[in-house]
């Protein structure tokens, strides 16, 4: 009897998605203004983050190249 109330014959559906939600407004002057309003469930924020880091890495990586490559570009005429 104690089994039952710790598997149920009948599992829970899963929860729904937590959603977060950001505003910001942007005033440029007395007539100029920007509105923006951005929704997006947590596995949204991850996969964000993921994207984010890999255009740092991948921007690094470039500079990385670029300066090391940059001598010897200047050398060759």
């Amino acid at each position: 009897m104690a089994g039952d109330l710790m598997h149920p014959r009948y599992p829970l559906p899963p929860a729904p998605p937590t959603h977060h939600r950001a505003r910001a407004t942007i005033r440029l002057g007395k007539r100029r203004r920007f509105d923006a309003r951005v929704e997006v469930t947590s596995g949204g924020l991850l996969a964000i983050g993921g994207l984010v880091s890999s255009i740092l890495l991948s921007t690094a990586v470039l500079v990385r190249v670029a300066v090391r490559e940059g001598g010897k570009a200047h050398n060759q005429h």
